[in-house]
């Protein structure tokens, strides 16, 4: 096995013992709010683009629109989210954080941000300021290689 090979499977072993223990983790601590990880993302989603469409909500959070639809009508029904008409196509709904989901997001986030700098304060200087640019340099790298991938496959 080569250098890279080596390097890849360190990579990969490190991403799945990461993200089960995050997903698990921050499954807890969002839980306890009374919305699921994947409702925290929605509404991460509609706060950070302002409103979306639901196929784009779906595409964003990798979910088919029937899933997507489920997620929404909870956090509707809690009073996290609300619609309203596109104002180019009648047809279609746009999806928005109310003032309750904005809150609930910001106080869920706050959590997870404090904690997340103990764990940082605890790692030298360089590795702090490192760390966020390369996760992020990973995650872009998937979605880049994901894209291109679900074009070739609608393509073949």
């Amino acid at each position: 096995m080569g250098l890279l090979d080596r390097q890849a499977t360190e990579l990969n072993d490190a991403l799945f013992a990461f993200s089960r223990v995050y997903q698990f983790r921050d499954r807890d601590r969002i839980c306890s709010h009374d919305i699921s990880v994947t409702q925290c993302h929605a509404l991460d989603v509609l706060i950070r683009r302002d409103r979306c469409t639901l196929n784009e909500l779906a595409g964003e959070l990798y979910l088919d629109k029937s899933t997507a639809s489920r997620v929404v009508a909870t956090l509707e029904r809690k009073g996290y989210v609300a619609r309203t008409r596109h104002p180019r196509d009648q047809r279609a709904v746009l999806l928005a954080a109310t003032g309750a989901g904005q809150k609930l997001y910001k106080k869920i986030t706050e959590n997870l941000v404090a904690e997340r700098r103990e764990i940082l304060a605890s790692f030298p200087a360089e590795v702090r300021a490192s760390a966020g640019e390369l996760i992020r340099r990973l995650t872009d790298a998937v979605k880049t290689r994901s894209a291109c991938q679900i074009a070739e496959e609608r393509s073949a």
